[in-house]
């Protein structure tokens, strides 16, 4: 597959013209090696996961790093989180030089808890996901973003198929002590029928027969190796009584795709799952745009106890907001914005645009459906959200 440009790189290359170190972080297999060796092709590369260099570097951490030509990748850095420390000392050496160290790792939470304690204020931190539709319009609902789907769209169910056996013997194992891993997908699979739905630990423990903070500990895993997105509840009042659980859905609706078993477009279009599954797919992209553009992930939705939901709520600072609804059909009508008008209404304190994203292949950017409602593509709708 051709280099495809992301967009995540004018970010890094700003965090490596600023600070002496870099980490990049994010799902197994979304491109963060192939990213960093066509931004800094001049760099040495070690791929940490040899056996043999992990016992170099657990034997002699300092003999090892002195030998590196600089700057340098170090990949999968969470495999030898002892360097961490050393790598800070020779930082504090030569505070002066930027980008010398870049770092990658699939598991977000235990490398920033090495990089809070050993390279807080050394290091910028950024997540690559997934190719978005911004950046290939080969990413679709029904294959995803990973780079090798994209590369090879026949070999699909066979990539998932062994991305979700390495992602359990690597990733799942090396966070915590999973034990019965046939259990633990299982619970992949289940989590993959609530796609889109509010969270119920309770319901995902009971037919598997662990416990709801088994479920807490298993959700965690898949939330730090990015592999879901946990969208909480919009946080403000509005003068309501709020639903307080997020909402889950897979990060790469390829994988969950595959989760669920729809392996053609055919089954999709035919599938019961196909609302959330664009639902989902509109959530990603909207958080992979605000992190490859270096902004914070603000994504929410909103639902109140007597039943008003809306999909998306994004703020857009300054006391505003973009409501979103999301309907997977081609042909938006007025009566799918209802919810985005009552919530619209009841909200005095923000500057709202409500938006109704649609699935359709016709050009309709702007059309309204209601007062003060548009119904766009979802192409079209992150040409706004910019």
């Amino acid at each position: 597959m051709k280099y495809i440009p992301r967009n995540l790189s004018r970010q890094l290359i700003k965090a490596a013209k600023s600070f002496p170190a870099v980490l990049l972080t994010g799902p197994r297999q979304s491109g963060k090696t192939t990213l960093l060796k066509q931004l800094f092709p001049h760099a040495q590369y070690v791929l940490l996961e040899d056996p043999d260099i992990i016992a170099r570097v657990q034997g002699d951490p300092r003999a090892f790093l002195q030998a590196l030509k600089l700057p340098v990748i170090l990949d999968e850095i969470q495999n030898t989180p002892e360097l961490l420390a050393y790598i800070r000392t020779l930082i504090d050496g030569n505070p002066r030089r930027k980008g010398l160290w870049l770092l990658t790792g699939s598991q977000e939470a235990p490398i920033m808890h090495g990089v809070s304690e050993s390279m807080a204020g050394r290091s910028a931190i950024l997540q690559l996901y997934p190719f978005s539709t911004e950046e290939s319009a080969k990413v679709s609902l029904l294959r995803g973003g990973y780079p090798d789907v994209l590369a090879r769209p026949s070999s699909a169910g066979l990539w998932f198929r062994s991305y979700i056996q390495t992602y359990l013997e690597r990733d799942v194992r090396a966070i915590t002590s999973v034990k019965d891993l046939s259990t633990f997908r299982r619970f992949i699979a289940l989590l993959a029928s609530r796609h889109g739905s509010m969270l119920n630990k309770t319901d995902l423990a009971a037919p598997l027969g662990v416990s709801v903070p088994t479920i807490t500990s298993w959700l965690s895993i898949l939330e730090i190796t990015g592999q879901i997105l946990l969208i909480p509840p919009y946080y403000e009042n509005f003068g309501k009584r709020l639903i307080k659980t997020p909402k889950v859905y897979f990060t790469d609706s390829g994988l969950a795709c595959h989760l669920l078993g729809v392996e053609t477009r055919a089954e999709l279009l035919k599938s019961p799952f196909v609302g959330a599954l664009f639902e989902g797919f509109v959530a990603a992209e909207i958080i992979k745009q605000q992190v490859n553009r270096g902004k914070r992930k603000e994504l929410y939705y909103f639902r109140d106890l007597q039943g008003l939901e809306v999909d998306f709520v994004v703020p857009q600072g300054a006391g505003k907001l973009m409501l979103v609804e999301v309907k997977s059909t081609k042909t938006p009508l007025p009566g799918m914005a209802k919810s985005l008008q009552k919530l619209g209404a009841s909200i005095n304190d923000y500057k709202c645009q409500s938006v109704l994203i649609h699935n359709g292949k016709e050009a309709v950017a702007g059309q309204a459906l209601l007062p003060g409602i548009s119904a766009m593509r979802l192409e079209d709708f992150l040409q706004v959200l910019r």
